[in-house]
Formats: structure tokens, sequence, C-alpha cells
């Protein structure tokens, strides 16, 4: 599981693939030294012990907005397959989306999003190749291996 250590369901994620004893990557949007956000200080340590945290900015780089476009990038990059549980138009998940598809990369929407009145987004996705779902074992049905391991990122509220 590949996520960005937020707030949320992006900790829940982390956490829950931990006690199941499964494998994660969490995709900082900061330096290493620096936890974001700082509650999850403790998670970012026992993940980067067991599994892998990641960072592509240096050492004293300043936190800033944009940087979690570019984490959402990254995780976009290094997944095999990206799903949308929930985002809001302006959701940093959407960048995460659109990279998927640029790259070619499976993305998943799940069905939620396109029931709400006024979003765009998850029509344009789609339009692209993104796959519909209401079941998460939908989308193991669809990729390669149900023996993923690492391969999908989790593009949750951020």
């Amino acid at each position: 599981m590949v996520s960005g250590l937020a707030r949320g369901i992006d900790t829940a994620a982390h956490t829950a693939t931990l006690e199941a004893g499964g494998r994660t990557i969490a995709v900082l949007g900061t330096p290493l030294s620096h936890p974001y956000p700082p509650e999850n200080a403790r998670l970012q340590a026992q993940i980067a012990q067991k599994d892998l945290v990641i960072s592509q900015f240096p050492e004293g780089y300043p936190p800033q907005g944009k940087n979690f476009v570019l984490r959402n990038r990254t995780m976009a990059l290094i997944a095999d397959a990206s799903v949308i549980v929930e985002s809001g138009d302006g959701g940093g998940s959407l960048h995460q989306g659109w990279e998927a598809l640029r790259l070619g990369r499976p993305l998943f929407i799940h069905s939620g999003e396109f029931a709400k009145p006024g979003l765009e987004w998850p029509r344009k996705m789609a339009e692209y190749g993104a796959v519909r779902f209401d079941d998460s074992s939908e989308i193991l049905d669809l990729l390669p291996s149900e023996d993923l391991g690492l391969a999908v990122a989790a593009l949750l509220p951020s």
C-alpha cells in the first residue's frame, strides 16, 4: 500500500496495513526529518523501521503546499494503480489521478464520486480511462495479480 501519511484515512490505511502484517510505503511532502502531520511522527517511525518512508525533499527544504502536489505525483509514479475513494473538486488526490492516467497506470474511482452533483472530474477521468468501482474486490479482479504487495496507492481525501 502506498499513501501520503496524511491525517484521516491515510493514517488509518497505513495503521491497518501494519496491523495486518502488510507492507506499506509512506510518501512525504516534507523532508524525512519533518514529520507531517506532526501527530503521525510515531507512525512514520514505525513505517520507516518496518517498510519504507520516502521523500523527494532534501533536509532544510521548507514545507510548502506545492510539495504535496509533487508527493501525489510521486505516489502515482511508484504505484501500479491508484484508487480515489473520495475527493472534492480541489482535492489533492486529483493531481495523483491525472498523473496516474498520464503514466498509463490504472486509476479506479469509487462510484459514489460519480453520483455527487456538480462533480465533473470523475466523468472527465473516466473519459481518459479511469475505471468506476463499487467494491474493493472489483479492483483486485481487474489487476493482473491479487498479490499486489505495494502496488496500489490509495487516493484519499487530503
